[in-house]
């Protein structure tokens, strides 16, 4: 009978019934499951996240574990590494949801035991300080590193004893928790390998060409970052941590791997939400870009015909990847793995002499880099991570970050007017913002509903490809300023 009784404990109903914010989860990824097959919301990416979300939140599965602290996201992994920090240095969303056990075993709200938490002073006097150093009541350093060390299972060894990198028994009885499926998956997003990759397909699939026959379209992908730097400045005041608040601004690029990359360095614990609104909103560009752009334009504004653009040898487009990575690596070196990326992906497609090459990574690379980096991502937003005040945040600051891109690039245009002689229809300033090429498309129709006569789809490109290269930048800044 105890068998039955221990057997019906560790079911995923019973497991659940103690956490009813595990059912809302369900319920959510079953939802986006649904935005993306019947109402086609950036299906790709939308569906993995959605089966990722699905996963994780199954009570039981044991397929993620995560812990967050004040200075971060702890992921246990094959890396470990993870700083031993005190209980006092638990963020209050973490107090609420985490049952800290006399024994300091962190018990997370589906029975996990994530690891043992140790307090800054010990009973020998030892201490960890500012830099993360093990040091006696005197001063003298024990041990580099408060590093936990850890191997394929969540400690080192086998009895369950903490160790420091020095080797010195911290603490006994701190369970081992082996990692799950998804915990190998993630690497590829806590390493940044993910969004570097879906970087290639992005610059394989683009041509580069309308952006090198009108250079002034960069000013207006540049404009269109506005979004990021005013939802940056809004997240502050709302009381994000500047890591987080530049984290929710880099929505307004309109551009997933951006926002994935920027989060997973900068607050990883935000991971969920922030894809979600991102790739979201992505889809919504349609419903989203139109109303701003008729407010700020007149209907002769939207009519304004543009000339065709001139062509573009081969050899500037061969050179254009060398040039733009030089210059954005000098200038921004955190930028370099995106950028490096999105102009070897387009180097493939305009060399000619990598065909192969081209091919494989819009497709097959694409296809399976998405499918690892959609489920992950999703697997990220847990009921304590999605599940709060924060999330609606996020939610409303990335439409606003949205809006404001979409306007800074329009109104960029409407500027440039006054100095050229050649206008630019200011419709293709919204397309500043990454998501391409729907944000060129979208130009494109609301020009046409202007003047049946006009064409923009080939000169918003160039804003279009732009705001990639923008956003790619922006997202250097960050991390150089926070990361």
């Amino acid at each position: 009978m105890e068998a039955i009784l221990n057997f019906l404990r560790q079911t995923g109903f019973f497991l659940v019934s103690q956490n009813w914010l595990q059912i809302a989860m369900l319920a959510i990824a079953c939802f986006l499951g649904y935005l993306a097959i019947v109402k086609k919301f950036e299906p790709l990416l939308l569906l993995p996240i959605a089966f990722g979300m699905l996963l994780t939140n199954l009570p039981g599965a044991g397929m993620y574990h995560e812990v967050l602290f004040s200075g971060g996201h702890v992921h246990w992994d094959l890396f470990g590494g993870a700083t031993v920090v005190s209980t006092a240095d638990l963020i209050p969303e973490i107090r609420e949801a985490f049952q800290i056990l006399p024994s300091g075993d962190v018990v997370s709200s589906n029975g996990y035991i994530l690891g043992h938490l140790i307090e800054n002073s010990f009973a020998d006097g030892a201490m960890i300080n500012a830099l993360g150093q093990v040091v006696d009541a005197s001063g003298q350093v024990l041990a580099d590193s408060a590093a936990i060390v850890a191997t394929g299972d969540f400690l080192s060894l086998a009895d369950g004893q903490l160790l420091y990198a020095g080797s010195t028994v911290l603490a006994e009885n701190a369970a081992t928790v082996s990692a799950g499926l998804l915990d190998y998956l993630y690497l590829g997003v806590k390493l940044g390998i993910y969004p570097c990759l879906i970087f290639f397909g992005v610059g394989a699939m683009t041509d580069f060409g309308p952006l090198i026959a009108n250079p002034k379209s960069l000013l207006l992908g540049a404009a269109a970052q506005l979004g990021i730097f005013i939802t940056y400045v809004g997240a502050g005041y709302l009381g994000f941590l500047p890591e987080q608040a530049a984290s929710i601004g880099i929505i307004g690029g309109a551009d997933g791997p951006t926002a994935i990359y920027v989060t997973s360095k900068l607050a990883p614990e935000l991971l969920g939400p922030i894809a979600v609104a991102a790739y979201s909103y992505m889809a919504l560009v349609p419903v989203i870009q139109p109303p701003i752009m008729r407010l700020l334009t007149t209907k002769k504004e939207r009519s304004i015909v543009m000339t065709a653009l001139r062509p573009v040898s081969k050899t500037e487009k061969i050179i254009f990847p060398f040039v733009v990575t030089i210059f954005v690596a000098m200038l921004v070196p955190s930028a370099g793995p995106l950028v490096g990326s999105l102009m070897l992906g387009n180097l493939f497609r305009e060399s000619g002499v990598t065909e192969r090459l081209s091919k494989t990574v819009q497709n097959e690379l694409m296809n399976i880099v998405t499918i690892f980096l959609g489920v992950t991502v999703g697997a990220t937003a847990t009921s304590l991570t999605f599940l709060n005040l924060k999330t609606l945040g996020i939610l409303a600051l990335g439409i606003i970050a949205f809006s404001f891109g979409t306007a800074g690039g329009v109104l960029l245009a409407k500027f440039m007017n006054l100095f050229l002689k050649k206008k630019i229809n200011p419709l293709i300033g919204s397309a500043g913002v990454s998501a391409v090429p729907m944000a060129a498309r979208v130009s494109q129709v609301e020009g046409q509903k202007a003047n049946p006569s006009n064409f923009l789809l080939m000169h918003a490109m160039g804003p279009n490809v732009a705001g990639v290269i923008g956003s790619a930048i922006a997202a250097g800044v960050m991390i150089a300023l926070f990361g």
